[in-house]
């Protein structure tokens, strides 16, 4: 260790480090942190989302005042059918994120890059070199090696309508729409009566990502429900990692010197992307067992990351159902047929905890793809064959 009083440097300053980041100045105040980011602020321009049982009691407190938005329910929309569920949602945003840390007053370096980094010492490239207890490395997703991956990519805009747009709970999956790349949805979260975030979201085998081709399907929406849009107040876009098949091992070798969080560590849901409960759990789990010098920090991230990924194995095969067993301009069946089981079901789905029983109930009854097509996707390890 480079001093008695503990130090941790963050490298990104992302959703998951800052979360970091402000959960240890809470839970351990005598550690020094420096947040080290590449932009010019904190948390990029994003909305992060969650579902009531994606926290505990505690958590949710933690996240309070991050809050820019929550409503008592939530909607699906597909071609065969409609639904809305009990469960909360609930929305930050980047601007409420970096409020809150700058109320902590944290310790940032913005427009700052990391030019090099060990488990204990972090170099920018201002010529900085910043001696720590431990480092971790949150700068977003690295290289994919070990990895077959599908995408969830989305173009957003939040804007003002001319009349009130009558959305009054978040619709998180309209698949009324024409399909188009792959898996395709609009999601919607109403703000006021007359501001909306409407996104066309495309689960595809491809991470390119059009912008105009997306804004335009924005466009043709708000036209087909009769809405004159006014203003865009801002725009925000994002591709996601969607995990079909891992090596853990591959992704994430034995002797990486240097702890992970967030997209470099991938810790997200392997279904939807929600990468905020994630986070929170292993904020929690690092303050529960800090302080750790930088080479233990690195084994603990590790070992946790792939303790999710041991318990999340059948995501990935349900990924696999979606992404590889049915045609691409029919995967919204899937999710359709998804959204009629039950509510504690669902819940505990998002949560990524699914008891035993839940997950049968996943795979009984005739499938919404072809059977034999759906065996032939199930062994991760023939997909990762297959990749390489």
């Amino acid at each position: 260790m480079t001093s008695r009083i503990p130090h941790l440097v963050l490298a990104g300053g992302g959703l998951a480090n800052t979360l970091l980041a402000l959960r240890m100045a809470q839970r351990h105040p005598e550690t020094e942190l420096t947040l080290v980011e590449a932009g010019p602020e904190l948390g990029g321009n994003h909305t992060w989302s969650f579902h009531a049982g994606d926290l505990s009691d505690e958590q949710r407190a933690f996240i309070e005042p991050m809050v820019q938005h929550r409503w008592p329910s939530q909607e699906v929309r597909f071609p065969g059918y409609s639904r809305r569920l009990e469960a909360g949602y609930t929305s930050i945003t980047s601007d409420s994120l970096r409020a809150v840390a700058r109320a902590a007053e944290l310790d940032v370096l913005t427009d700052t890059r990391v030019a090099a980094l060990g488990p204990d010492v972090v170099e920018t490239d201002r010529g900085n070199r910043i001696e720590a207890t431990a480092v971790i490395d949150g700068r977003g997703q690295a290289a994919a090696d070990g990895l077959v991956l599908g995408f969830q990519k989305f173009f957003g805009r939040e804007v003002e309508t001319a009349q009130p747009h009558g959305i009054d709970v978040p619709v998180i999956m309209d698949a009324t729409v024409s399909q188009a790349d792959g898996y395709r949805f609009l999601y919607l979260l109403p703000f006021t009566a007359t501001r909306l975030l409407i996104e066309d979201t495309r689960y595809s085998d491809g991470a390119a990502l059009d912008d105009a081709d997306l804004s335009a399907g924005i466009d043709d929406y708000a036209a087909a429900r009769g809405w004159v849009l006014g203003r865009t107040i801002r725009e925000e876009r994002g591709i996601l990692p969607i995990l079909i098949a891992a090596d853990f091992d591959r992704f994430w070798p034995a002797d990486e010197p240097v702890a992970r969080a967030g997209l470099r560590a991938a810790l997200f849901h392997p279904t939807t992307g929600y990468s905020l409960p994630q986070a929170m759990t292993l904020a929690d789990a690092i303050c529960d067992h800090w302080p750790m010098d930088g080479p233990a920090l690195a084994r603990f991230t590790r070992d946790h990351a792939r303790q999710l990924w041991k318990t999340t194995a059948f995501f990935r095969v349900l990924n696999r159902f979606l992404f590889r067993a049915g045609d691409p301009e029919k995967r919204y069946k899937v999710m359709e047929r998804f959204y009629t089981l039950s509510e504690p079901l669902i819940e505990n789905f998002y949560a990524a905890r699914l008891p035993l029983h839940h997950k049968a109930r996943l795979v009984v009854g005739k499938p919404p793809v072809p059977f034999f097509k759906a065996l032939s996707v199930i062994p991760e390890g023939r997909m990762l064959r297959a990749r390489d």
